[in-house]
């Protein structure tokens, strides 16, 4: 192995959703990851505190990039509609990363410890919507229950993009989620 091995992080990625696919992801350690993507576990160290932080590295960013697109929608955007603007923002993020995201949520879904860490993730992600709506004016317990509405359409979205028989984009899915959801929120 060369020093210097260029996509590391990505190939680690990569390897280790085979591996947890193949094998299960409390089965996999981080030596067989790193074998896996040839690469060392050193390198596995330089780009992951530990094996579940391959699931979980974006989360942060596509968090900051929900809030600043909720922070940035038009001043007199219902909160509801002021979430729209998030959930277009992610939903564009996840095009062409279809496969990835079915692999991912396959191995989350078959290991508690992986799925409980998925339900802290979105419920970081509520409360800091909840945080941007009350910064934009929404007051309480609007901003929370908008909060909630918003993660629960962007999962509800994600959820039927990743079918697999479902071809539509992840915007579409989660605008007509959204719909859905004003739709029961105004009694229809």
């Amino acid at each position: 192995m060369g020093r210097w091995e260029p996509n590391a992080r990505e190939r680690l990625a990569e390897a280790a959703l085979e591996l947890y696919s193949e094998r299960g992801y409390e089965q996999t350690t981080v030596a067989e990851i790193a074998k896996r993507a040839g690469l060392t576990e050193r390198t596995f160290f330089r780009h992951y505190a530990d094996k579940r932080e391959v699931l979980f590295a974006g989360s942060g960013d596509l968090q900051e990039l929900f809030v600043r697109s909720v922070a940035g929608a038009p001043e007199d955007a219902a909160a509801i509609d002021a979430l729209a603007f998030g959930l277009d923002a992610v939903g564009e993020v996840f095009a062409g990363r279809r496969a990835f995201a079915r692999t991912r949520h396959a191995v989350i879904t078959a290991n508690a410890e992986l799925r409980e860490r998925e339900l802290i993730k979105l419920a970081s992600l509520s409360a800091a919507l909840a945080d941007t709506l009350r910064r934009r004016g929404v007051t309480e317990p609007a901003a929370s229950l908008a909060a909630e509405a918003g993660v629960a359409v962007f999962k509800i979205g994600f959820e039927r993009w990743i079918e697999a028989a479902e071809e539509r984009d992840m915007v579409q899915l989660v605008r007509e989620a959204l719909t859905e959801f004003k739709a029961v929120a105004a009694g229809g």
